[in-house]
């Protein structure tokens, strides 16, 4: 249980130097990424390029954990991302439920505040989201 919080803690810890290879290393060769409301993506070729496409833009991430509880091979991450997108700055509370196996990720579905996804980020991002056709 404190290896599947250590794996989720340093995944998260990723994030921030933007390595799409670093980041996609986490989860399982067949793992499952729901980052909603974007389409389920599965496996690290199609995670590879769904991560790129998404922090694309980035030009600084830095996402603050605000609470992490487990049981078993589950954790649950509640976060605060900050991240600079050229010249915007937006704050996004989010929460990921992770399903973990043999130090891997087999399966995340991260939600955030709906409105403020909608409006900061899936709308300046829709065009990269359809060329990755990572979008549903």
């Amino acid at each position: 249980m404190e290896n599947n919080e250590r794996v989720v803690r340093d995944f998260i810890a990723a994030w921030p130097r933007l390595d799409v290879d670093e980041i996609v290393d986490y989860f399982a060769i067949d793992g499952v990424y729901h980052n909603m409301p974007l389409r389920v993506v599965q496996g690290h070729a199609a995670l590879k390029v769904m991560i790129s496409r998404f922090i694309g833009g980035w030009t600084a991430t830095e996402w603050d954990i605000l609470t992490l509880i487990s049981s078993g091979d589950i954790v649950v991450a509640e976060r605060l991302d900050r991240t600079q997108l050229g010249d915007r700055y937006v704050e996004l509370p989010c929460c990921g439920v992770f399903e973990m196996q043999a130090g891997k990720i087999k399966a995340l579905a991260i939600t955030s505040a709906p409105v403020m996804a909608l409006n900061r980020w899936v709308k300046p991002l829709a065009p990269a989201c359809r060329a990755a056709q990572a979008c549903s």
